[in-house]
């Protein structure tokens, strides 16, 4: 039997059927299907011209997407695991394209904001842009609080610039893999609450 640390291709059934489990089993099948296709992210970079973090964030989107969905129950398996996938990163990516190409048409309105503000006089512009900071930084706190101490913990070592090898030690994580699909499902829950209380 091969050590844990050595890495080896799951079957789809494999990963299904760990999906379906929870505890350890779970978050095992998690981290292998984030792992298993990730090389999805260097063809979202050449094929659809996205950045590096574009096109992680929608490989990472793709993954919560069908982790949901095979745990609900949505995979009906007519297709295999990888082409489903790739299938919904597909879309994810080019949603991303065409909001970017839509806020290219918007980026006026941000721009008066823009010039309203810089039409303040200094003191009071930077008063005003205080008061926006100090805000988003209050809804941002609220939310954090909301989501519990090991999300909010692991974000905030993370917003700190710490590498996932580091949190690894500081939080007790068992590997790199698993504090990456742990922060996916932290930013996941962030995002809903932010959606859920606009």
């Amino acid at each position: 039997m091969a050590p844990d640390n050595v890495s080896r291709q799951f079957t789809e059934q494999e990963i299904v059927s760990g999906l379906m489990q929870s505890g350890t089993n779970r978050s095992r099948a998690e981290e292998q299907l984030f792992r298993q296709y990730d090389y999805f992210i260097r063809e979202g970079i050449r094929k659809y011209s996205l950045s590096n973090d574009e096109s992680f964030d929608a490989y990472s989107d793709a993954v919560l997407s069908a982790i949901t969905k095979v745990t609900n129950g949505s995979f009906e398996g007519r297709s295999s695991l990888k082409t489903w996938i790739y299938q919904i990163y597909h879309n994810k990516c080019v949603d991303l394209i065409r909001k970017k190409a839509t806020n290219k048409h918007s980026v006026h309105n941000t721009q008066a904001i823009s010039d309203m503000l810089f039409a303040l006089p200094d003191k009071a512009r930077s008063v005003v842009q205080e008061m926006m900071d100090k805000t988003d930084k209050e809804i941002l706190s609220r939310r954090l609080s909301e989501i519990g101490d090991l999300c909010r913990n692991l974000l905030l070592f993370w917003a700190e610039g710490y590498p996932d090898k580091e949190i690894v030690a500081l939080m007790e994580y068992k590997t790199a893999d698993v504090v990456k699909t742990s922060r996916l499902r932290c930013m996941e829950k962030l995002r809903q609450l932010y959606q859920s209380q606009k």
